[in-house]
């Protein structure tokens, strides 16, 4: 349309010069003159964006400040302090918003009278709350599942001086590298038995909305390599989103005991009959494992279990010690605290904080005495067995193997991979 336009206009112009030359009448003239005007404004229209301005967003974002309230933030926005008070009151997820965290983000939008017309805020990255008005101008709160876009993703890498560190070198973050240690801290001590050389390949989501990364999901599967030994976990959820992870072969990562208490700790004393006391100086049988951490360090029950005894008990200072149905209790000793609210005769389940790494009682520095007694007779925690829990429904195995055949695939392509560079390495190396 542009084009014959502009061919239009051309004609126009030569017609313009014909009048000039005399060669045209005046009526015709004055014809042309005005399809000249009209081709202009045809043009101007054409080039003219045709989109109408956006209008102005009358949503507000807000970023919580540290010590900021709910009703601080409705104050400074021209609303009210009792809509504040009745939002918190609206359902058990808005009663959320009366522990607001610095760095928090809430979304509000007013109506023309100054009163809330409607609230959004993510709760905890899988659900939003939505407050907004109703047809009889009321506030209800609603609480939807976010969505997302899951993408898959791996990291591999060898231990060379940590998990942690050689973890975060392999671009995993944080969250995903407690995650590992997590899942395979049934079988592998991160304390104790890491060796330069391991190897660990790790699956896993990353989720995305509107085609923005906002964090990495669950690990799906993972392998470790540890001192040749392979140990493999799969990702498995039930009808009821509950996830766990399981061998190839369906049988259960998870033991009825987390085999140390503490993440990331160094032993400094092992189990040891004939130990000399660092203080007293004289043979006095270590009958459990010590765990050097920083003070403050989380503490965690290894097992479900119920607390026997917390208090302070001797030269061991601040101590908890938990039972485990008829055989088995645990004892966590030198603490700096206890978790607030945990008392004798309480439910604890398993990686459930309890308490916290300090120095009371008789110890040199902040460290964990952990002791292991099965039958009330103590044993090693790093060499003693530990009972698994129940493997996969038969119901269920068949279909969960089919379905995780393609991400133990791309397991073995991520170990050939692994091979091919230490192999490649050698032949470099190779004089």
């Amino acid at each position: 349309m542009l084009l014959a336009a502009v061919a239009t206009r051309e004609g126009v112009a030569k017609r313009q010069s014909a009048i000039v030359d005399g060669a045209l009448p005046s009526d015709i003239a004055a014809t042309l003159s005005s399809t000249d005007a009209a081709f202009t404004e045809s043009i101007q229209a054409a080039l003219a964006d045709t989109l109408p301005p956006p209008e102005p967003s009358d949503w507000v974002t807000v970023e919580v400040q540290r010590g900021q309230t709910l009703s601080q933030i409705f104050e400074a926005h021209g609303l009210g302090f009792s809509e504040a008070i009745a939002v918190t009151k609206l359902s058990p997820e808005s009663a959320r918003l009366k522990n607001l965290r610095a760095g928090d983000k809430l979304q509000l939008r007013k109506t023309p009278e100054s009163r809330l017309a409607e609230l959004r805020f993510e709760l905890d990255g899988k659900a939003t709350l939505h407050v907004r008005r109703d047809t009889e101008n009321q506030l209800e709160a609603v609480t939807t599942a976010i969505e997302y876009e899951r993408r898959q993703a791996q990291a591999m890498g060898i231990i060379e001086n940590s998990l942690f560190l050689d973890g975060q070198r392999a671009g995993l973050s944080n969250r995903l590298l407690m995650q590992l240690a997590e899942i395979f801290g049934y079988d592998i001590d991160f304390a104790l038995d890491l060796r330069v050389g391991d190897r660990f390949a790790v699956i896993y989501e990353e989720l995305y909305r509107d085609d923005e990364k906002l964090r990495d999901g669950d690990i799906i599967a993972a392998e470790f390599v540890n001192r040749g030994r392979s140990f493999r976990a799969v990702r498995y959820i039930d009808q009821s989103g509950n996830t766990a992870y399981y061998t190839p072969e369906g049988d259960s990562i998870r033991k009825a005991f987390l085999r140390t208490p503490v993440d990331f700790a160094r032993i400094s004393s092992h189990f040891n009959l004939r130990r000399r006391h660092p203080i007293l100086n004289t043979i006095r049988a270590h009958k459990g494992v010590d765990y050097a951490a920083s003070a403050g360090t989380p503490i965690r029950a290894t097992a479900d279990g119920k607390v026997e005894f917390i208090g302070v008990k001797g030269g061991y200072g601040r101590v908890v010690i938990l039972k485990h149905g008829s055989q088995y209790t645990t004892l966590y000793a030198h603490m700096s605290r206890f978790r607030s609210g945990l008392r004798a005769g309480l439910t604890v389940r398993q990686g459930q904080v309890i308490g916290y790494v300090g120095a009371s009682g008789l110890a040199t520095a902040p460290h964990l005495h952990y002791e292991f007694r099965v039958n009330g007779v103590h044993k090693d925690p790093v060499t003693v067995p530990l009972p698994r829990a129940n493997p996969l429904p038969r119901s269920v195995l068949a279909q969960w193997k089919l379905e995780s055949a393609p991400i133990l695939a791309r397991l073995d392509a991520m170990a050939e991979q692994h091979l091919a560079r230490v192999q490649a390495t050698a032949t470099t190396a190779t004089p």
